[in-house]
């Protein structure tokens, strides 16, 4: 009978770890530009196409991929394999996420003098750039409209704050996030402090 169990346990995991698997190689294959990019194309196939993550889910990941070292992509991917189908699904999404770019990194190694000096190569490249900076716009109004539809007066601050920081004092991306989770937890805390105090005060009324 465990034996049985197991089997089905594992037929049921299958057709979701080959999802998974080929969802990122197929992501990965095809978007360029970055972390950002093959994020965004994660969240119109997660979150809007097939429903495993939530909007709130997507964005807590994309910013703990984006502090964490190493790739965002491959941050992305453990994450978002972890939640949906586990340690098996960790290890097929990131599967699928690193092999198109060392395939073909590994092919352009060998021709990169050909490569560099060619102007249609360059051209292509910088075609590729515009097309890639759409895309991160997208995303951005995206993910920033479903902020401001909670009308979150503190939510709204922080998206503000985060852009100026970003755009106009050019501070390193790193310390935008850590200065937007300890305001998450200032917020917490004081709460707490409020929501204990409230307590006593019920407990012990003057």
């Amino acid at each position: 009978m465990p034996g049985k169990l197991s089997d089905n346990h594992t037929k049921v995991k299958r057709p979701k770890l080959l999802t998974l698997f080929f969802t990122m190689l197929y992501i990965s294959s095809f978007t360029f530009g970055g972390g950002f990019v093959i994020i965004t194309f994660m969240k119109r196939k997660f979150v809007d196409e097939l429903g495993w993550l939530t909007e709130a889910e997507m964005l807590d990941y994309t910013a703990l991929a984006q502090s964490s070292p190493g790739a965002i992509a491959v941050n992305a991917a453990i994450l978002v394999g972890w939640k949906t189908a586990g340690f098996p699904g960790m290890l097929a999404a990131v599967a699928g996420t690193v092999l198109p770019p060392l395939i073909i990194l590994s092919l352009i190694s060998l021709f990169y003098a050909a490569f560099s000096q060619n102007p249609v190569v360059a051209l292509i490249l910088k075609g590729m750039q515009a097309g890639v900076a759409a895309v991160i716009l997208s995303v951005s109004l995206d993910l920033g409209k479903n902020v401001a539809a909670k009308k979150s007066i503190f939510a709204l601050a922080i998206l503000l704050a985060a852009f100026l920081m970003d755009h106009i004092l050019q501070l390193n991306v790193i310390w935008i996030i850590l200065l937007a989770a300890a305001a998450g937890l200032f917020r917490y805390l004081l709460a707490e402090r409020r929501r204990k105090q409230t307590e006593t005060e019920a407990k012990h009324p003057l």
